[in-house]
């Protein structure tokens, strides 16, 4: 299963992070639905009820988009079919956090956005899951390995005019040409459906989603025996996508189970969704139950993480690169992984 996630990178950040290819072989940043930027908020520890970034395909609101043209939307973890009757989404009676694969044509709820082509892709750093032991439950952080040379970094080089601001930094509420591709952390991309409910009695639309589950990999299997269902590269990813090419019997054998993922230990207070800090994703020693010792470049990341959240750190960015335009280095989450040399995680 899934029931608790981190994404936090910026808005703009996650925009650059799901570039991608379009038919025509040209490198494309998506943007954010109008407004959503804003409705979209970081976070170390992201629980059901919350707001992720959403990918999918900007058909679903633009009839007259390309079909292969896609875009990041803000949507709310839980999903909540459009014919519900009810005035409050919270009056549900079960769980729609996540979907099985086996039985997602066998339930209403999951079977009329698949049939309508509303498939999602969910962003996120990682997941959380808990492994259940004799008297208590131990959570560990998966995600994807990272590339050891990633840079959390603008990729372009800083604009000296506002022709070139425009041209090199896309309005994240506008897809755009990406100058080259993303080398910052790796984003989990998993399989979801969306839907679309609107208040009985009138109102603004709600966007949901459910996360799709499948059988644990062999390297997950000793933590839990779900996990969702990831979808590994761009190829993956755009035929989840597109629903007018790749239709959806086809698109249901894209979810697999997968055994790419990595993870390490993490410290109980992630068991509290209210613990938003860089210390629910901090490594901790098994062995001992106490956090592992840090090199410099873990305490690096570790200070970095608990002082400045990505709006912060987006404007120290901005003041570096603006005092030395050719400096670039790599971000401190890439660093650590570098110089703990995966010593924490366990797979």
């Amino acid at each position: 299963m899934c029931g608790r996630t981190a994404c936090t990178l910026a808005p703009d950040e996650v925009s650059r992070a799901c570039s991608y290819r379009n038919r025509g072989g040209h490198r494309r940043q998506p943007g954010w639905r109008d407004g959503d930027a804003d409705k979209y908020r970081p976070s170390y520890n992201k629980s059901p009820q919350s707001t992720s970034p959403v990918l999918l395909s900007q058909r679903h609101f633009d009839k007259t988009a390309p079909v292969d043209e896609c875009v990041l939307a803000a949507m709310r973890w839980g999903l909540v079919p459009s014919w519900f009757k009810e005035n409050d989404p919270s009056k549900m009676q079960y769980s729609t956090n996540n979907c099985r694969s086996e039985s997602i044509l066998q339930k209403k709820s999951y079977k009329d956005p698949l049939v309508k082509g509303q498939r999602c892709v969910i962003l996120a750093d990682g997941f959380y899951e808990w492994r259940r032991q004799e008297k208590n439950r131990q959570p560990f952080f998966i995600y994807f390995p990272q590339d050891q040379g990633a840079k959390s970094k603008d990729q372009s080089e800083p604009s000296t005019s506002q022709d070139n601001s425009e041209e090199n930094s896309p309005n994240p509420s506008q897809e755009g040409e990406s100058p080259c591709e993303w080398t910052g952390w790796k984003l989990l991309t998993m399989a979801g459906l969306f839907d679309c409910w609107t208040p009985p009695g009138g109102g603004e639309p709600l966007y949901t989603y459910t996360v799709i589950t499948v059988n644990a990999s062999p390297n997950l299997e000793s933590i839990h025996d779900r996990m969702p269902a990831i979808l590994d590269g761009e190829e993956e990813v755009r035929r989840w996508l597109d629903f007018g090419e790749v239709k959806s019997l086809d698109a249901l054998k894209l979810l697999q189970s997968k055994n790419i993922l990595t993870f390490h230990p993490v410290s109980s207070l992630v068991n509290n969704s209210r613990n938003n800090s860089a210390e629910c994703l901090q490594p901790v020693d098994l062995n001992s139950k106490k956090e592992l010792t840090p090199t410099a470049s873990g305490r690096m990341m570790m200070s970095w993480l608990k002082s400045s959240g990505p709006t912060k750190r987006k404007e120290e960015e901005e003041k570096e690169t603006t005092t030395n335009t050719q400096s670039k280095s790599t971000g401190p989450l890439q660093q650590w992984l570098q110089g703990a040399n995966k010593k924490p995680r366990i797979n």
